[in-house]
C-alpha cells in the first residue's frame, strides 16, 4: 500500500493513488495513518494520482475537481511552488454553513471556555470561523479551536483562525483544522483569514499570510489565488499491521 508524503509550510498530507491500494479507506483507517505516533502521520489524506511526479499531467497549468468546485492549478519553479485559483469565497451562513437566519455573518459573537469573541465566517468550499484579535498564540488555538470547531454555530464543524493583522499587506494566523487540530499552516485558512481581513477593511488585495510554517500570498480580485512552497518528503509503504492496533483518543 504505496504514499508519497509532501507538506506545504508544515501543513503535511499523504498523497495516495487510489490505484495502488486494494479497497477504499475507512475512517478508522485513515485516523490509524494520520496518526502522528500509531501511523506515518499526516494532516490528511489526499487520494488522487501523482501528476507532478508522475508526469500524468503535461502542461503547467491544470484543473483539480475537489468537492468544494473546481480549482486550477500552476506548478512553478520546477515543482517548489503551486499556485491555485480558488474561486469565489462566501459569507453567506447557509452556504457555509451557520445557523440562524440567512445573512451575512460578519462580527457576530460566539462564546468558548469562558470567553466571548467576535467573529465572522466564510466559505472556499469548506467553513471558517475566522476571530480577529490584537494579540494571538498557538496556545489560543489549541484551548479555544477545539471549543469552537465543534460549537453549535456550525452544523458541520469549522476550521479556526485567530487573525491579528500586521499592516495593510500582512497578517498573522494561527489555525486549528477541522478534524486535524492544531497546525502549522493551511491553505484554505490562509485565504479564508485574508478574505475576512479585506472584509472588513483592514488590508488590501495583495495580502501575505504569515503561519507558523511560513507564509503565504493571496490576490483577491473577483476570485483568490493563493501561492506557497510545496516540498516532497518521502515516499513508502503502508504495511497491514498498522490496522491492527487501535489508538487511543
Amino acid at each position: 500500500m504505496k504514499f508519497s508524503k509532501y507538506h506545504a509550510l508544515g501543513n503535511d498530507y499523504l498523497v495516495i493513488d487510489p490505484q495502488d491500494w486494494p479497497s477504499p479507506l475507512t475512517p478508522l483507517q485513515i485516523k490509524l495513518i494520520c496518526h502522528r505516533n500509531f501511523g506515518v502521520g499526516s494532516d490528511g489524506i489526499l487520494l488522487v494520482p501523482l501528476p507532478w511526479d508522475r508526469q500524468r499531467v503535461k502542461t503547467e497549468q491544470f484543473d483539480i475537481q475537489t468537492p468544494g468546485g473546481l480549482v486550477t492549478s500552476r506548478v512553478l519553479d520546477g515543482g517548489k511552488t503551486v499556485r491555485v485559483e480558488l474561486g469565489q469565497v462566501s459569507f453567506q451562513s447557509e452556504k457555509i454553513p451557520v445557523t440562524g437566519p440567512p445573512r451575512e455573518v460578519i462580527n457576530e459573537k460566539i462564546a468558548a471556555g469562558g470567553r466571548t469573541f467576535m467573529f465572522c465566517a466564510a466559505t472556499i468550499g469548506n467553513p471558517h470561523c475566522v476571530i480577529p484579535l490584537p494579540e494571538i498564540s498557538a496556545e489560543m488555538a489549541r484551548e479555544y479551536g477545539p471549543l469552537l470547531e465543534t460549537d453549535a454555530h456550525f452544523p458541520r464543524r469549522t476550521n479556526v483562525q485567530f487573525l491579528k493583522v500586521l499592516d495593510r499587506k500582512n497578517i498573522q494566523i494561527e489555525i486549528w483544522e477541522r478534524g486535524a487540530g492544531y497546525t502549522l499552516a493551511s491553505g484554505s485558512s490562509s485565504s479564508a483569514a485574508a478574505a475576512v481581513a479585506h472584509k472588513l477593511g483592514f488590508c488590501d488585495p495583495s495580502i501575505t499570510v504569515h503561519m507558523p510554517g511560513g507564509a503565504i500570498s493571496i490576490e483577491i480580485g473577483d476570485g483568490f489565488s493563493m501561492t506557497g512552497a510545496v516540498a516532497k518528503v518521502s515516499e513508502g509503504t503502508i504495511s497491514e499491521e498498522i490496522f491492527a492496533v487501535t489508538p487511543p483518543d
